[in-house]
């Protein structure tokens, strides 16, 4: 018997019944890796657009920054506006005299002039708080006020608060009066060259110093050599020199007030009331009682030069800035010579 039963006609064999789904597209291999390489690259562009916008944005505000600084410098530069109504014109003169220090004679000497050409400065009120410095810059100061003060007929007042030592009393002696505080520390009219030698040591540790120069006197005063007898003579000279130019100043300055005595210009300091007693100042006073006494102007105007804080700040900013850029450009390969 044949179990085989025979197929109808038009009967589609049994395997294509098994068919695929024409609306399923058929699968690329790897189609999920470039969708998430895809995705990864996207946010890396965003993030790079957002850091150089973040990066514009800095930059822009750094020069906003810089140039209001530089604006407000150059404001603070101009000085005090002349002022009309009548005052007193006040300098102060603090800390060590000498080149580059706030009380210069390039800060000093600005603020002077401004002072002396304001018609309403009634006059002029050194407030001086200084232990001394340099004779040069102080002797310029000295040159200028009696210069500008002949010029434009105004007074001059000194008013000591702690200190007017040395240099600083160089400065004073200009003055037309001089007020200090009973405590006030003033004088030491006397010139100072100091040095340290270091021979003896060396023979101690058995070092040998090796100087060579062109010139005998090339070595003067070489901390390391053995002081010259001749060499130290001229220098002593040289200090005489300018002890005696300041000797000069003080009694010209001071005229017949000074009671001079044999320690007067020795060097020594004395209190602010020794100080009025000996001639070397004229009596107690402060800035305000001058200003109000003496003056007879009330008002206090300051005339004084400053360090100007902006265009320090800008120039301090303008270096760091420079040097940010050598060092990229140093990375980068770059070298400048």
């Amino acid at each position: 018997m044949n179990d085989d039963t025979p197929e109808s006609p038009g009967t589609p064999p049994a395997a294509a019944t098994a068919t695929t789904p024409a609306s399923e597209p058929p699968r690329k291999e790897g189609g999920w890796e470039r969708e998430t390489i895809e995705k990864l690259v996207f946010a890396t562009l965003r993030e790079q657009q957002s850091a150089r916008r973040w990066k514009l944005v800095f930059r822009l505000f750094w020069l906003a920054l810089v140039g209001a600084l530089v604006w407000w410098a150059v404001r603070q530069a101009e000085g005090p506006v002349p002022v009309s109504k009548p005052h007193t014109a006040l300098i102060e003169i603090r800390g060590e005299i000498a080149a580059g220090a706030s009380a210069s004679a390039d800060n000093v000497l600005g603020s002077l002039r401004t002072a002396f050409e304001d018609d309403g400065a009634q006059a002029i009120v050194l407030l001086i708080d200084s232990p001394g410095g340099s004779p040069v810059q102080a002797g310029i100061i000295n040159d200028e006020i009696n210069r500008l003060r002949a010029i434009h007929q105004k007074k001059v007042y000194a008013v000591v608060e702690e200190t007017c030592a040395s240099a600083a009393y160089y400065i004073a002696s200009a003055a037309d009066a001089i007020y200090v505080d009973k405590a006030s520390l003033v004088g030491s009219i006397g010139v100072l060259m100091d040095g340290f030698g270091f021979t003896g040591l060396m023979d101690k540790l058995g070092i040998e110093r090796r100087l060579m120069v062109a010139g005998q006197n090339k070595g003067m005063l070489d901390p390391f050599s053995p002081q010259d007898a001749s060499q130290k003579a001229y220098i002593q000279a040289m200090l005489g020199e300018i002890h005696a130019q300041f000797i000069a100043v003080v009694k010209k300055g001071r005229g017949d007030r000074l009671k001079e005595t044999p320690d007067t210009f020795t060097g020594l300091v004395w209190s602010g009331q020794q100080a009025v007693a000996m001639g070397l100042a004229d009596g107690l006073g402060s800035l305000d009682s001058v200003a109000r006494d003496v003056v007879k102007a009330e008002d206090i105007v300051d005339y004084t030069q400053r360090e100007n804080v902006g265009l320090r700040l800008a120039r301090e900013l303008g270096v760091h800035m420079g040097e940010g850029a050598f060092k990229a450009a140093r990375r980068a390969g770059v070298e400048f010579r």
